[in-house]
């Protein structure tokens, strides 16, 4: 995403909106963004609670509900 479209972008757009990072404007940034997220805290660059809440806000993004996500641990 180029840098202007990315200032563009509201805050709550942002998987952490105080950082402005991992952008979500739409469904594929979404995807993106929990894989970036993923192999950060795979390399010790993420914090369990901020990778939670990337992963959240990615889901709510992407569309999937909390009914679909107990189904598949079940």
């Amino acid at each position: 995403m180029k840098a202007a479209k990315r200032r563009k972008l509201r805050k709550s757009q942002f998987g952490l909106p105080g950082k402005r990072k991992y952008p979500m404007p739409d469904k594929a940034h979404a995807v993106n963004a929990k894989a970036r997220a993923k192999q950060q805290r795979k390399r010790g660059k993420l914090s369990k609670t901020a990778y939670d809440k990337v992963v959240r806000k990615a889901d709510r993004v992407i569309g999937r509900s909390k009914a679909v996500k107990k189904k598949r641990k079940s």
